[in-house]
């Protein structure tokens, strides 16, 4: 992922402005609301589109005290950066048979297993590398993907403790995940609770010791406080946007977008009434006005099916995708408007601004917000901002203490 220092050093074209300041506030909204449990900052597909390194230091730094990946390359590249304090946790859960389970038990990773053929590779990776592995058992509670049925639970939680009698591994945490939590009340909900409690009485009757029980993804850690247990694992709550629109804004949780995705208009130009626009020439301008061209497209990671749909602040007025987005560029008719090339053109951000956020592209595009920032593409450098944690105040707060709980009321 390109990466820039500051915003003075961004090339013109386009780019995703991450504050890192926003995103700490987060983390500290997110501690507040599960204030006996311990925090997981979920850094996966490049912290959601965001930069993984970057955003585990700041989340770290505001008090997060493990990271979560999907892979375990994701998980070594974190702790092969060098930028980490070594005992942060990693969790990486998504193995397939051949994975680096070595190189994982190396590096101090905690690995998941949620079935006896990985149990079985992560015990002779053990053996291979002559130290323990740290491993979490996954229980599938009801969402049907990732972990360990119910019934094979009882020869998962034997096998594993055999094997941590026998030196090869500590087994750390038990965890699940919600296949609902984004909609309150739905009956999956508390069936996955009971269950979850269930399958952990079992293991911790068989003698198992974790250190970590964990199912609460950004849903739960934000409306059910029951399901925090020991850990808490924040994704899309932690880049402040709401992990369900219908539950609650960014705004009413606390929390505070981090992302702002800008470009520079590349072109600003009169046309005639009936003047076909892009691919296809579905959109048709209704009479004389000017046209502004947008340097980004579907290969940067802005959504085709956002086509004559997209919001976009130019000039200080939302604007809508002309026809079709196109892989490099798309256009806006600006109304006859003249902004100067080089205009700043805000496709989504806080919203500060008036400018659009990702779920007002999420519900142009027909998906969800957390695809709309994560799919931001290699083309758009990373640029970060407030880095550093802004000094105490008088009254011993920072800013952004101060902002959450304004937020919070």
């Amino acid at each position: 992922m390109t990466e820039t220092a500051s915003p003075r050093t961004a090339p013109l074209r386009a780019r995703a402005e991450i504050d890192l300041a926003a995103l700490r506030a987060n983390v500290r909204a997110l501690r507040a609301k599960a204030p006996g449990a311990a925090l997981m900052a979920v850094v996966k597909s490049e912290a959601y589109g965001h930069g993984a390194v970057p955003c585990a230091r700041a989340a770290v730094a505001a008090g997060a005290t493990w990271l979560g990946t999907a892979t375990p390359e994701e998980a070594l590249a974190l702790r092969r950066s060098g930028s980490l304090p070594p005992d942060v946790r990693i969790l990486c859960w998504l193995w397939t048979p051949g994975g680096p389970w070595r190189e994982a038990i190396e590096a101090g990773l905690d690995v998941s297993v949620g079935g006896m053929w990985a149990l079985r590779e992560v015990t002779e990776a053990a053996r291979r590398a002559g130290r323990p592995a740290r491993v979490q058992l996954k229980a599938d509670t009801g969402l049907g993907r990732n972990g360990c049925p119910p019934g094979d639970w009882p020869e998962l939680v034997d096998g594993a403790l055999r094997a941590e009698a026998d030196g090869l591994l500590r087994v750390t945490g038990l965890w699940s995940h919600f296949a609902c939590a984004d909609e309150p009340g739905h009956p999956s909900v508390a069936a996955q609770l009971t269950r979850f409690r269930e399958m952990l009485a079992h293991a911790e009757a068989r003698g198992a010791r974790p250190e970590v029980r964990h199912i609460a993804n950004s849903p739960a850690t934000l409306t059910l406080p029951e399901a925090h247990f020991d850990l808490v694992r924040t994704g899309i709550a932690l880049y402040g946007i709401s992990p369900s629109p219908e539950i609650g804004t960014p705004a009413d949780f606390g929390l505070r977008p981090v992302m702002t995705l800008s470009a520079s208009l590349a072109l600003v130009k009169h046309v005639p009434g009936g003047h076909g626009v892009s691919y296809g020439h579905h959109y048709t301008t209704p009479g004389a006005t000017t046209l502004g061209l947008v340097p980004v497209g579907y290969a940067d990671g802005i959504p085709r099916h956002a086509s004559s749909a997209g919001p976009v602040l130019v000039d200080g007025k939302w604007r809508t995708v002309a026809g079709r987005v196109a892989m490099d560029q798309f256009v806006v008719d600006l109304g006859g408007d003249e902004p100067a090339p080089g205009a700043e053109a805000v496709l989504f951000g806080p919203g500060d601004r008036g400018e659009p956020t990702a779920e007002d592209w999420a519900q142009a595009a027909g998906t969800i917000a957390y695809e709309i920032v994560t799919r931001i593409g290699w083309r758009v450098p990373r640029v970060y901002v407030n880095e550093e944690d802004n000094r105490e105040d008088d009254n011993g707060k920072t800013e952004e203490i101060e902002a959450v709980e304004a937020q919070e009321g």
